[in-house]
């Protein structure tokens, strides 16, 4: 069976969503400050990367732990759950304005709901 990554259409089609994504988000009042200081072109080539390898892709994440990452945006921004259902929400929002079958949206959200306990501060991830 052919992985998400394969059945979304590669890293194109994740290149597409995550250009749609950020472009909704950045769009968005809540999400919007977050980003103020954020390079884009190397947040939107690092989400793509990341979510490629997230949907069983052959990319490898090399970035961050989700958790050291988003530390200090819990503190900043009180970055809760609101943020994580309004990115859901862009991300969604971006899969179907591509023509992504909702089959496909539901199991890139439920991978998406799993970090969940990890953006928040409210998990650390295990060393390998």
């Amino acid at each position: 069976m052919n992985s998400l990554y394969h059945r979304l259409g590669g890293d194109a089609a994740i290149e597409a969503a995550v250009e749609h994504f950020y472009d909704r988000v950045l769009q968005d009042p809540l999400l919007s400050p977050i980003f103020a200081d954020v390079p884009m072109a190397r947040m939107r080539a690092h989400q793509s990367r990341f979510l490629a390898a997230a949907c069983g892709g052959p990319n490898i994440y090399e970035g961050r732990d989700l958790g050291r990452a988003h530390a200090g945006l819990i503190v900043r921004f009180g970055l809760g759950d609101a943020h994580f259902d309004a990115v859901q929400g862009h991300l969604q929002a971006a899969l179907a304005s591509l023509g992504v079958p909702v089959d496909l949206h539901t199991e890139v959200q439920q991978k998406v709901e799993t970090l969940r306990p990890l953006v928040l501060g409210r998990e650390v991830a295990l060393s390998a």
